[in-house]
């Protein structure tokens, strides 16, 4: 399904019931909104994972604007603000009330900034591996210099040299990427689902070549104060592109929000611990 919204369209799809029977009633359940990491990503990396959350909460997956099977645009636009809006405009286009907020990653600096900057939008916020500043680069680049292969070494220094430029590109960073995204895994392992993912390099160079949106203006820490929505933070302990410590920074600047490090994950815990994650967001989200 397309929303066109703010001069763009934004592909969306739906899980689960919005509307289900409670003996002599209907009963509404919440509507999450799950937003995909990247930049230059898209949602197909949470099916099927995600799908036990269908059978507590209804599901809307998103494509951030020009990536997936959103229409493309200027790639001035592919920024966390404009997404921002986006998901704004998007939760309004649906007519829907306060949501649960779930972003991994990239998804997560969306949610979080959506979260401050429209507080009575959201009711709950889950923050999957992610960081409010632009320091989880450096620190990134220093843990790929500590475990990374000279190979990976060498394909993550094209990521933050704007380098990514092409599909086969792209595809070939994540390949060689994918044992520090997540301690699970096995060589071949993640292939279709990298496969299937509609990988736009525009967006992910937008954010992370010198001069990027997530390189130097990006710091929503002052933001978190004004977050209202009840807040899980999940972390990996061996993440090594939002390593743990974002996620405590996190923690301490969003009043009453709670922590989990899952101790046997990188950076794609829905890979590493799925059923502990799920257990996790589905025990947080109750009506």
């Amino acid at each position: 399904m397309r929303a066109a919204i703010r001069g763009t369209e934004i592909f969306f799809d739906v899980e689960g019931m919005g509307l289900v029977p409670d003996g002599p009633a209907m009963r509404e359940r919440p509507v999450a909104m799950v937003l995909h990491g990247g930049p230059g990503g898209d949602h197909s990396g949470f099916k099927p994972g995600f799908s036990p959350l269908a059978e507590r909460m209804q599901l809307v997956y998103v494509d951030h604007r020009g990536q997936g099977r959103s229409a493309k645009g200027d790639p001035a636009t592919y920024t966390l603000d404009q997404n921002v809006e986006d998901l704004e405009a998007l939760r309004r286009h649906l007519g829907l009330g306060p949501v649960v907020s779930i972003g991994t990653s990239y998804g997560g600096m969306v949610a979080l900034a959506h979260a401050a900057r429209y507080p009575d939008s959201v009711s709950h916020l889950v923050a999957v591996v992610t960081a409010a500043h632009s320091g989880f680069n450096e620190r990134a680049q220093q843990i790929v210099r500590e475990r990374g292969t000279p190979e990976q070494q060498r394909v993550a220094a094209m990521l933050w040299n704007g380098e990514l430029t092409t599909l086969d590109a792209v595809q070939t960073y994540y390949a060689v990427m994918a044992p520090l995204y997540s301690v699970s895994h096995t060589p071949g392992g993640g292939a279709d689902a990298r496969a299937r993912t509609l990988h736009e390099p525009a967006a992910l160079n937008a954010a992370f070549r010198p001069g990027g949106f997530l390189r130097e203006h990006f710091d929503l820490r002052p933001e978190l104060s004004r977050i209202t929505a009840k807040t899980l933070i999940l972390a990996g302990r061996h993440d090594w592109i939002c390593a743990p410590e974002f996620s405590e920074e996190i923690h301490a600047l969003i009043p009453g929000s709670d922590l989990r490090i899952f101790e046997r994950s990188s950076h794609s815990i829905r890979a590493d611990e799925p059923e502990a994650m799920m257990d996790a967001i589905k025990g947080f989200i109750v009506y």
